[in-house]
């Protein structure tokens, strides 16, 4: 039955995912690595979506009395990590899943409503699998190269939010809003390309995200 209920909440990649096989040799070398690494005896916290997580260099040791799993995969959207929930979430089993997507999809010219449908696939999909385990949704963060199109960073982390609202097992955590100095987005948390953070940048997102972590 489980197997029948996946199958068809995945029926709609083929038309809704643009092109998930680009990701497939990064898929391979993060299974790869946590071949080795994981320990299936531990309960374990997944940490998952694009670029931001996936260069988060200092995420496990950052939480060192947790089982961290950091399979962020760069330039992803909320199609392709729905198409590599299996492999990115489902194996590791666990009590709860951090997620970053949003940020891609926004400057891919995807509307909200759009993704917010698919994170909707990637959690029943998680549900599916283990109907207890907590789902914590990280906003989409400002940056000074996609500032242009805060306002509908806006509208999706507002979303977000009203998806956490009606559901006891997800949480959202705004990293927007410790991210801005007064009504404009902090200029020293960036490396030079102004999207990705810096240690400072990280910093933020440790202070804002380890309650949910510790929860």
């Amino acid at each position: 039955m489980k197997k029948f209920v996946l199958f068809l909440l995945l029926l709609p990649l083929a038309s809704r995912a643009q092109d998930p096989a680009r990701f497939a040799e990064e898929i391979a070398s993060i299974q790869q690595k946590y071949d080795t690494l994981w320990d299936a005896s531990k309960e374990t916290i997944v940490f998952t979506g694009s670029s931001s997580v996936r260069i988060w260099k200092t995420l496990e040791s950052s939480f060192p009395n947790h089982q961290i799993v950091n399979s962020g995969f760069g330039g992803s959207e909320a199609s392709d990590l729905l198409a590599y929930s299996n492999e990115l979430i489902y194996r590791f089993q666990p009590k709860k899943v951090f997620i970053y997507e949003g940020d891609n999809d926004i400057n891919s010219k995807k509307r909200p409503k759009k993704i917010i449908s698919d994170m909707q696939l990637i959690i029943a999909g998680i549900r599916a699998h283990n109907p207890e385990t907590k789902i914590v949704l990280i906003a989409a963060k400002p940056s000074l190269a996609r500032w242009n199109y805060r306002r509908n960073y806006k509208r999706l982390n507002r979303k977000f939010r009203r998806l956490s609202q009606n559901d006891d097992f997800i949480d959202y955590v705004d990293v927007w809003k410790p991210m801005l100095d007064g009504r404009k987005v902090k200029k020293d948390i960036f490396i030079e390309d102004g999207l990705h953070m810096n240690e400072k940048g990280y910093r933020i997102w440790y202070d804002t995200i380890k309650g949910f972590v510790e929860e």
